[in-house]
Formats: structure tokens, sequence, C-alpha cells
């Protein structure tokens, strides 16, 4: 579509779609109705010429020896009369030896038909003429002549001819241009009453306030427009999901800083007030602690909310290389507590398609809850996996595990187990769903198939394919 037709108002695109369209079938029908009355006067006039044509005829008669013809003037003066110019007449034996009337009248263009008239146009003194033809036997051959048949042809102008057909297409011109300009008016006025309940559609999405997100009545609409209309509720309906989230986002973390930052300042008002230097010491250590702690919530949080807004841009990658990298990070913090983390994937290379980005922030968070969770000594075991309806990230460790209900409950924002220590603030889980989702696929937890645990499962589809 053209730039400035995209431009457009409905208004103008349907003057500019409509209205040429409109002309070329008004000049077509324009076309075809001179076709029509230039062939109905045809008709009509060549039956006059017929008819002068065969009266001419019967007055024929050689019994005198010669040919003589008894011209129809009273026919003829009617003729000139209705032809609106002057009346040819030519009549003339097969040897042209005897010749009545106008001598010069043009020759048909071919060979005629015995007793079968024939019409045809000519141009008689620079004058545009109709002429009709018709040949015959003669009963016998006239004196001085060896011609046994004999040529009769009538003329006139075709200049009455030409003023009707001129009448009839101005009048249907005119005709025509009243019924354009109708149609346009009434086109307008049904597009206006058509357009009326947009534009109070319009006029109440103006009126809302910035925070109203409820759902567009649908009622007097347009069926064409629903469909748009649906399609807005929908948008809204998600854009009020996310405000809803991102207000309780803001909620609680507002409220996990101010928990940390309370913290902090009871414990620099306590590290001042003490004098003795060991309780000052631990007053710094536990200072440092918090400070950790608040940097790891900072951290999990800012996640959380990249988790949630950030765009999500496919691309294909290697798991295998995925869960190296994630182990190789995370390692330390596992030797820190004897645990053996080890991977497990299917093949040194094994490709997928997602926000490589993403699924690292994902794997990592689930990789450190386990960590956590997970009792000195334990096993943790990081694997991938995939068939023909999606790929899966994997965490599998031997801690305490979950019961039934705590499964279903966790992956919540700042919801934690039951068995949960000091440290935790119930976000990792969340972040790792909410990537999940973003990928149309789903966080799932399960008990181990064998012994206690716990087993973390990031499910995302294939693409459809386009």
């Amino acid at each position: 579509m053209p730039s400035f037709l995209r431009r457009a108002s409905l208004w103008q695109r349907l003057a500019l779609l409509l209205f040429p369209a409109l002309l070329v079938v008004t000049g077509l029908e324009l076309w075809m109705t001179r076709h029509d009355a230039l062939a109905a006067a045809n008709a009509a006039y060549d039956r006059s010429l017929l008819g002068a044509l065969k009266s001419i005829d019967a007055n024929i008669s050689t019994a005198s020896g010669g040919l003589s013809v008894e011209l129809p003037y009273t026919m003829f003066e009617f003729f000139e009369l209705t032809a609106s110019g002057q009346v040819f007449f030519r009549v003339a034996t097969s040897d042209g030896l005897v010749e009545l009337g106008s001598a010069d009248l043009p020759a048909p263009p071919a060979e005629l038909k015995m007793g079968v008239p024939a019409f045809y146009d000519a141009t008689y003194f620079g004058e545009a003429v109709r002429l009709a033809a018709y040949r015959r036997d003669l009963d016998r051959a006239p004196a001085g002549s060896t011609g046994r048949s004999v040529l009769i042809q009538v003329g006139e102008s075709t200049r009455s001819r030409q003023e009707f057909t001129a009448r009839f297409v101005r009048s249907a011109a005119l005709r025509d241009g009243l019924v354009l300009a109708l149609l346009l008016c009434g086109t307008a006025i049904a597009l206006a009453a058509a357009l009326r309940p947009l534009s109070r559609l319009a006029r109440e999405v103006e009126a809302r306030t910035p925070d109203d997100l409820t759902r567009i009545a649908g009622t007097d609409l347009p069926a064409e427009v629903r469909p748009l209309v649906d399609a807005v509720n929908q948008q809204m309906s998600r854009t009020q999901d996310l405000v809803t989230q991102q207000r309780q986002f803001l909620d609680d973390a507002s409220h996990q800083l101010r928990t940390h930052l309370t913290t902090l300042q009871m414990q620099a008002d306590y590290a001042r007030r003490e004098e003795d230097p060991a309780q000052v010491r631990a007053a710094l250590d536990a200072l440092g602690t918090e400070i950790g702690r608040a940097t790891r919530s900072a951290q999990q949080l800012l996640a959380l909310g990249r988790s949630d807004t950030v765009a999500v841009e496919p691309a294909e990658f290697d798991l295998a290389a995925l869960l190296r990298e994630v182990a190789v990070d995370l390692l330390p913090l596992a030797r820190a507590k004897r645990i053996d983390l080890g991977i497990h994937a299917p093949a040194p290379e094994f490709f997928a398609i997602a926000d490589r980005g993403l699924l690292r922030e994902a794997l990592s968070n689930l990789v450190a809850n386990a960590i956590a969770y997970t009792p000195a000594e334990g096993t943790i075991t990081l694997f991938a996996a995939g068939d023909a309806a999606g790929w899966s990230l994997n965490v599998e460790d031997n801690g305490p595990g979950l019961g039934d209900e705590e499964r279903a409950a966790l992956g919540q924002r700042f919801r934690r187990g039951a068995r949960a220590g000091k440290g935790g603030f119930g976000l990792g889980l969340a972040i790792a769903r909410s990537i999940a989702q973003r990928h149309r696929g789903e966080l799932r937890l399960e008990a181990r198939e064998v012994g206690t645990g716990l087993h973390a499962i990031i499910w995302w589809p294939r693409p459809v394919a386009s």
C-alpha cells in the first residue's frame, strides 16, 4: 500500500479507492450507452431507408421497353424531414448503360447478394451518409442495355442520427452524473452513520483516567470493529495484570529493602554505642553479613524485574555449554558445603532455541537454591533434555525435598518452604517461574523418583513454524 494511503483517513481512503472506480464504471456505462444508442438509431433509420428502397423497387417497370421509375415524392419529402438533410437515390442496370438518379453515389463495399438488401456508411461530397443497396433480376433487359439485373441505392445524411445519438448520450450523462452524485452523497451519509459508534468509542476512551483499564463495551459497534475491540480488551487485561504484578512487586521489594535497611541501621547504631572492641567487631561482622544479604536481595529483585519486563530474544544456543557455564560459576559455593555438583548432557553439543541470558539467570537461581537447601556432602545434578514438544533444564538434589502442598505454592514471590533456613528471600523460584512463562513454558517442582530431594524442571516448547 502506498505511504500516502497509509497515512490517509478512512474518508480519504474511500475517496481515493471508491471515486476512481465509480468514474471508470460511469465511463464504461456511458460508452455502452452510446454504443446502444447508435445501434438503436441505425436500426430505426435503416428501416426508413429500407422502406424507401422497397418503394422505389416497387415502382420500377420495363413494360415500355426501357427502364422507368415512378418516384414516391411524398415519401421522399417525409424522409428528408426525418433525416434532417438530403436524400439520394440511384437506379442502374448491371451494365451501367441505363442509370437514373445520382450516378456518383458510392458503390457498395462488397458484392451484393441477389434479393438481399445491404447497409453501409460512406462519404458523399464531404458529408457522411448512410446507404442501402439492393440488387435484383429484371423481367427483361431494357432497350439499349444488356443488363438483366438492376441496382437500387438510397442514401441519407447521418446528421439526424448523430444528433439523436448525441442527445441520447447527453441525457444519459446527466442521468449518470446525478446517480453518481446521489451515490456519493448516500455513501457519505451511510459512512457517517456507520462511523458514529467509533466516534462515541473514541470519546469514551479519551475521557478515561490514566489508570482506568476496564473493558471497552462492544455494544452498538459494527461487527467488523468488534474483533479490534476484543483485541484491545485482551491487551488491556494483560496490561492490567502486568500493572497489578508490578505494584505487588514494588510493594514486596520496598518491604524487603526496608527490612534490610532497618537491620543495617540498627547494627550500625549498636556498633557506635558499644565500647568493647570484641563486640564492635562482632557487630561489624554482622553488618557485613547483612550487607551481603541486602546485595543478594537487590540482585534478585533486579533479576525478577528484568525477567518480567525484558524482551525475550530467542536464538539457537548450546544447552550443554550453558550447563557447564552455570556449574563452573557456582562450583565454589558447592565446594564450601562439600556438595557434589555434576552435569549430564545428552551430547557434547545439545542445541535449543530460547533467550540464553534469561535461561542462564533462571538456571543459576535453581542451582543456588539447591545448594542452599541441600545438606553438606549432598549431591546436585544438572541435566538437559529435549523431545519433539520442547526442551527442559533440570536441577535434581538429594536434599530434604518438599511436600505436595509446598511444591504447589512455591514459585510465588517471597514464598519460602517450611524447611528454609536464614538467608533466603523466596525469589529464586519466582525468577525461574517468570522466565519459563516468558518462554510460554512452565516451572515444575517434582519429588525425586528415588530417595528424598527435589527435581526442578524449566520446560519450554519449540517455536511454532511460520
